[in-house]
């Protein structure tokens, strides 16, 4: 039979140690985020259904998203021992300058709808962790403004290459003044994908209060109070526009786009240049001989055309085709440190994070984005540490393989 007895308080006092008390919402909201999955968790709670589904959502049936995702999780990790990783370096070399961790920000459109805080508190998490920060031609916030909001961030510019091809030529000489050192030219738009969820949720921009949305903003009071009590939704590349997405994007969207609009985009731009949105091997070989720094892998995060190639995939290809003659970046279902680590193993130059970056502006503002970032630091030192290495160089491509 067990003896009992009562306990002493010595023994209690080691067991009753409760959380400290976290008065401020948004911090104890965050402080329960462990992964980028948390973090989309308390977004969709804290957004209306429409702005969520714009980040969350892809094209058509969204396979070319859930491929990505698939793709990355049947990385097998091989690890090796004995390797002494007290401590491990995450620093990166891209484009010619350091940055702290292998990845960067990835140009969003629309940013503001998501966050009131928008492209203004992305930036200044970019500079006060030193990683680059892309702004989106389709960003609503200036680039003036986001120069000024973060003077010291590592800067790049995304250009949609417009049928007025002045507009383009003006937002490149406005980039450049402001200090914005790489131009990132996306080419994967010659049309509109076909994104459903926006269809289906009538999504509009500026958002429209509709018998719908109202219904939907009652549950998302304060969302439509941030929305309607700062300035009003703007765009780097337009005054003002009233329709949907794909009525906006096929409007400025240029279906001609050709080498020769990159060859002036090289000829115009001073700065790095980045292709966004390369699909096959023959594309990167061209894009390169036509002048581009980098190439970014990219299907737009399965917003463009559905069943396209998956990035990670493409990546040993490409690598063999143009033989270091540039960096090749990749993006695109992204969602931890493990990926990221993946990633560079399989031998990217750098990564690009999206919607990451975006579940924890719409979970916490400013904060919520940096905590996507500790989220994925630490996921990235923690896979370094498992798999036996100390810096991002000591990572090879027998250390990530596709199962």
């Amino acid at each position: 039979m067990t003896k009992r007895r009562l306990p002493k308080p010595s023994e209690l006092k080691q067991i009753l140690r409760p959380k400290p008390i976290v008065l401020n919402p948004t911090d104890r909201r965050l402080a329960s985020a462990h992964t980028i999955a948390d973090l989309r968790m308390i977004a969709r709670k804290r957004t209306p259904r429409a702005a969520f589904d714009y980040t969350d959502g892809a094209a058509e049936l969204e396979d070319s998203l859930r491929r990505a995702r698939q793709a990355f999780r049947s990385v097998e990790f091989h690890p090796n021992v004995l390797r002494g990783v007290s401590d491990v370096d995450t620093s990166r070399e891209i484009l010619g300058k350091r940055s702290a961790l292998p990845f960067a920000f990835a140009p969003t459109g629309f940013t503001r709808m998501m966050n009131h805080e928008g492209e203004s508190a992305v930036a200044r998490v970019a500079q006060r962790n030193d990683i680059p920060m892309g702004l989106s031609t389709m960003a609503t916030t200036s680039i003036e403004d986001l120069a000024a909001a973060a003077p010291e961030a590592r800067k790049w510019f995304q250009l949609y290459v417009w049928r007025d091809h002045k507009a383009g030529e003006d937002l490149m000489n406005r980039a450049w003044a402001a200090g914005f050192d790489t131009l990132m030219l996306t080419v994967d738009t010659p049309v509109a994908g076909a994104r459903l969820r926006d269809v289906r949720n009538g999504l509009t921009i500026p958002p429209a209060l509709t018998l719908k949305t109202f219904a939907d903003g009652a549950m998302h009071p304060a969302w439509w109070f941030n929305l309607l009590t700062t300035e009003p939704l703007t765009f780097a590349s337009l005054s003002n526009f009233d329709g949907t997405v794909a009525e906006l994007l096929n409007k400025l969207f240029d279906p001609t786009l050709n080498f020769d609009d990159l060859d002036w985009v090289r000829q115009t731009w001073p700065g790095k240049l980045v292709v966004k949105g390369i699909q096959n091997v023959d594309d990167a070989r061209d894009v390169v001989k036509h002048g581009a720094d980098a190439v970014l892998l990219s299907n737009h995060g399965g917003r463009q055309l559905d069943r396209a190639p998956t990035p990670i995939e493409l990546l040993p290809a490409v690598l063999d085709e143009i033989q270091g003659t540039a960096e090749v970046w990749v993006d695109t279902g992204i969602l931890s440190g493990g990926d990221i680590v993946a990633a560079i193993a399989r031998g990217a130059d750098a990564v690009l994070i999206g919607r990451a970056f975006l579940y924890g502006l719409m979970a916490g503002g400013e904060r919520g984005v940096q905590r996507c970032v500790d989220i994925l630091r630490a996921e990235i030192v923690r896979t370094m540490q498992l798999l036996g290495v100390r810096t991002l160089a000591d990572l090879k491509p027998s250390h990530a393989t596709m199962r």
